[in-house]
């Protein structure tokens, strides 16, 4: 959009995609934190040139953005666009110094992840009744698959028959910048989900994503959040109830089962170890918990 002010932008995109690979979704994310912040420019400081963009100019849009409502979370992924973007340009050659040396963050409130409890996971695995339909089959098989691997809900939908493994039992995964990742599953799960592909309805061609529609299209993502929310509702009372939340109760739960902290990490697909701390705060509380019900001077 603002190309003819800032043409740095298109090649910056393009090294994203191509070099990084980081997935169209997030191409997008990056686009928009730049269309915005370059609008901006255009509107308050009469379109500066990209070496002239200040530390000023960014808090400058920092406080426009707290005053529009936005969260410090959100605040704080938009400047982390900046952040990418200016040391693309710092290694380009086209600027000396990134603007954003001084520039601090706003801080974010640390909120532990929701996570379902294992009696209720148990529930919705043992008595939880699904449609002998195609479409309860479907819901069935999705909750199985969220909880026994943490996978994101994109690297679900996405999901294809050639990924499948039953000799190995497991499963592999394409995540976050293309990087794969190797799964183990529950041998009958994935006896189950071999099952399934073969049995697609007849409709289905050309199509080799493994969950399909009674109509044999690939599923949306509003249907699979749709379906979570709907069948975590009949155990749970937690607020959130998202393919997240599943994701965040397969890590936990391992967590609170004594797994090692790097395995859940390779398991979960995170790039950094600190993403993955979090869950050890779940593990801390339940034992906060543990100690103050059995211990007599608690």
């Amino acid at each position: 959009m603002y190309n003819s002010q800032y043409p740095q932008i298109q090649p910056f995109l393009q090294y994203l995609q191509f070099e990084k690979r980081y997935s169209q979704h997030t191409i997008i994310s990056y686009q928009l934190d730049l269309d915005q912040f370059a609008a901006f420019l255009v509107s308050q400081f009469e379109a500066p040139s990209i070496k002239q963009v200040s530390s000023v100019m960014i808090r400058s849009w920092m406080g426009e953005l707290k005053e529009e409502g936005l969260s410090a979370k959100t605040i704080n992924r938009k400047i982390s666009t900046l952040k990418s973007f200016f040391k693309y340009l710092q290694k380009q050659g086209e600027i000396l110094q990134t603007p954003l040396a001084t520039v601090i963050t706003p801080k974010i409130s640390k909120r532990l992840p929701s996570f379902v409890a294992e009696e209720d996971i148990d529930t919705l695995i043992r008595y939880v009744e699904f449609p002998d339909t195609w479409s309860g089959r479907t819901d069935r098989l999705i909750l199985l698959l969220f909880y026994n691997t943490g996978m994101r809900l994109s690297e679900l939908i996405q999901l294809k028959e050639s990924q499948l493994d039953p000799s190995y039992s497991q499963v592999k995964v394409l995540g976050k910048g293309n990087k794969e990742r190797i799964i183990p599953v529950q041998s009958e799960l994935i006896k189950e989900l071999a099952l399934y592909t073969r049995e697609k309805p007849e409709r289905v061609e050309g199509v080799t994503n493994i969950f399909v529609s009674e109509r044999g299209k690939p599923l949306y993502p509003k249907y699979v959040y749709n379906l979570v929310k709907k069948y975590l509702g009949a155990v749970t009372t937690i607020q959130k109830k998202s393919p997240h939340v599943l994701r965040h109760t397969f890590a936990t739960h391992l967590m609170n089962n004594g797994a090692d902290l790097n395995a859940v990490k390779e398991l979960l697909g995170h790039s950094s170890l600190a993403a993955t701390q979090v869950y050890t705060h779940n593990t801390i509380e339940k034992l906060k918990e543990a100690y103050r019900k059995a211990h007599p001077k608690a």
